[in-house]
């Protein structure tokens, strides 16, 4: 076992570390994380506007009360995102990042249209729907995001800029020197949706969607694609990296789309179209106690184990794994390249994943709404507002049973090699 891992080692931690250090993923997880407070406020509206013991009646007077507290967050969170993509891209560039956003964000909305189509058939113009501010036109204002923010800086970078002479206020020459590299980004923009709208009678936001957008998050939605992701979460954990920053700067896009898909169906009243989202993820894996739910084996390590170590390390991992912070536990048992934990490590949460991706698939448990939980939040509490259901809290619970079950018999055979250390050091 320690071979097969030394070889793994030596494969993997070089692809993960660049990975990890990858400039444009780690802009576009700054990106998210800056419309994460955004977001936050809108699931908050979302989780009071339906809480279950209201009426229909009361729920439909709170959406027409609070409901643009939703509409002005979550339903646009596209535009919150490529500003912060043009902001930290810009970052990168040493380029004045402010000017960047505002670039990316005018790029984005150059290709947006501002039309739409009554159910009448009516076409209504000067108008921006939701639908193309959120998680429908996610994928294309990330691309045109990541192509305004080079443009730009790139043109700044090389002086095309207009110098403003010593004593100007600092505002107005930075808003000079933005000028040209900010025309010449959006006359690019604005050329392309003109080709595209004027030689193919469509729209990017229609073709990247249908194009690009939909058979990724068809493929980041299904099973498969969820077990590699958390497969690759556990594994580079266990080499002491980071790997839910590392999957979820790759996977987080798709999984956050599909959460928005899921909140604008609950809001409309319609059946949720995916299982899995953002929300399933951290609320059925990280929402139990950090990356590979390991509150339950803190709680055996501190109450059922007999060896000082680990009832000391359970003890103390307590109180941070109720609020799913797990390093404690990662580095002080440690499971970080610990081989005699390496195969419940990696097992456990791939058996849960998949039990609950059937039975939400069956229709036993309730799907996650699309509702953005505080990943801090204790484990019941989150499953049950992530789903607006008590029982969204119950299978977290049984998660945990199987967890446990996992894990015992390898935590046993821990805890037995630490007693008889002790045995063989005070014979010594």
């Amino acid at each position: 076992m320690n071979g097969f891992i030394d070889k793994l080692s030596e494969k993997l931690l070089p692809i993960a570390g660049k990975l990890g250090q990858n400039k444009y993923l780690l802009v576009l997880r700054d990106a998210f994380m800056l419309a994460f407070p955004i977001t936050m406020f809108g699931s908050l509206v979302v989780v009071i506007n339906n809480l279950p013991f209201f009426s229909d009646e009361m729920k439909g007077t709170l959406g027409t009360l609070f409901g643009s507290g939703q509409n002005a967050t979550m339903s646009i969170l596209t535009i919150f995102v490529t500003f912060g993509i043009g902001y930290y891209l810009s970052k990168t560039h040493d380029v004045d990042p402010v000017y960047g956003g505002a670039v990316s964000l005018a790029s984005y909305l150059i290709l947006t249209p501002f039309v739409t189509t009554l159910e009448s058939g009516e076409v209504v113009s000067g108008v921006l729907t939701l639908d193309r501010l959120g998680a429908k036109g996610m994928f294309v204002g990330m691309i045109a995001a990541f192509l305004a923010g080079e443009i730009y800086s790139r043109i700044t970078k090389k002086g095309i800029v207009i110098k403003m002479p010593d004593g100007v206020p600092t505002a107005v020459s930075k808003s000079f020197a933005a000028m040209i590299p900010a025309i010449l980004t959006l006359s690019v923009f604005t050329i392309v949706n003109a080709i595209v709208t004027g030689a193919f009678n469509t729209n990017l936001h229609d073709f990247v969607y249908n194009v690009i957008q939909q058979p990724l998050t068809g493929l980041g939605s299904g099973l498969p694609a969820t077990l590699i992701a958390v497969f690759f979460v556990q594994l580079l954990w266990f080499f002491g990296l980071h790997g839910q920053i590392i999957v979820n700067s790759v996977m987080d896009p798709i999984w956050n789309t599909l959460m928005l898909d899921n909140l604008e169906a609950y809001e409309a009243g319609k059946e949720l179209p995916n299982i899995v989202t953002k929300s399933f993820m951290e609320m059925y894996t990280v929402g139990m106690g950090g990356s590979g739910s390991t509150l339950i084996v803190v709680i055996l390590m501190a109450f059922v184990m007999k060896s000082r170590q680990m009832k000391d390390v359970g003890r103390l991992a307590l109180a941070p794994g109720i609020f799913n912070v797990n390093e404690p536990v990662i580095f002080g048992m440690p499971l970080v390249l610990n081989a005699s934990i390496f195969i419940p490590w990696l097992l456990a949460p791939l058996v849960t994943t998949t039990l609950n991706y059937i039975v939400m698939d069956l229709g036993i448990f309730p799907i996650p709404t699309g509702v953005s939980v505080p990943w801090t939040v204790p484990v019941f509490f989150n499953g049950m507002l992530a789903t607006n259901s008590v029982m969204g809290g119950v299978l977290q619970l049984i998660d945990m049973a199987i967890i446990g079950l996992i894990w015992f018999p390898f935590l046993k055979v821990v805890d037995k090699a630490n007693l008889r250390s002790v045995d063989l050091s005070t014979a010594e």
